[in-house]
């Protein structure tokens, strides 16, 4: 098990990670605003099912890792500084997307929107990439399990995602007739969520090896 401080700021850029607007976000506010908010919350069920596969694919994919590689956990840590820069660039650039603004989708059944949730999520390059570049640094093989440890710290990000991406579902009509008729408000969301990923990437780049 991991010490406290770590769980804890684990925690706190896994927060940060499920902030960013990204296609699971995009697809489940629109989903709410198109076809209401059951729908969204259904959606939100294949959503979830998909970080449970990722995260336990890359708790046995880390744990194997860990134990063939002397460097993983630098290889790890500076691809994963490289990632969060990327995201940060996506969201500040000129013609950077905030997830309130709503793509049009066709009303579908329960079982297909459950689907589409999963199929969503297992295609987001971002899940996986998030799991193999942000969980090892934040593993202590010195702790005990490195797969207990994947595990638990997995379960947080997900139970966060889960909670924030709920919110989103439940609120996305709201938010978006606020933002519809504000487009300063809509820039400073994005400025503010690519500052936030832009500070994680060079946090995580200046820290020295584990």
């Amino acid at each position: 098990m991991p010490h406290v401080a770590p769980l804890f700021a684990f925690a706190a850029v896994s927060l940060g990670m499920a902030l960013t607007p990204g296609p699971n976000m995009i697809y489940l506010i629109s989903r709410s605003i198109c076809q209401g908010r059951k729908a969204g919350l259904i959606s939100l069920g294949g959503v979830a099912l998909g970080f449970v596969f990722y995260m336990l694919c890359a708790a046995f994919g880390i744990t194997a890792l860990l134990m063939a590689v002397p460097f993983a956990y630098d290889a790890l840590r500076l691809g994963g500084a490289l990632y969060l820069a990327w995201l940060a660039w996506q969201t500040l650039k000129p013609g950077g997307r905030s997830p309130f603004q709503v793509r049009e989708l066709t009303p579908d059944r329960p079982g297909k929107l459950f689907l589409m949730g999963f199929v969503t999520n297992l295609l987001n390059p971002k899940v996986a990439i998030l799991y193999l570049s942000l969980l090892p640094q934040f593993i202590d093989p010195s702790q005990g399990s490195v797969l207990a440890q994947s595990v638990e710290l997995g379960t947080v990000q997900i139970l966060l995602s889960i909670t924030v991406n709920a919110t989103a579902a439940i609120t996305a009509g709201t938010i978006a007739s606020f933002l519809v008729g504000r487009p300063k408000w809509l820039a400073l969301q994005r400025y503010l969520m690519g500052t936030v990923l832009a500070g994680l990437a060079v946090r995580i780049a200046a820290e020295g090896q584990r």
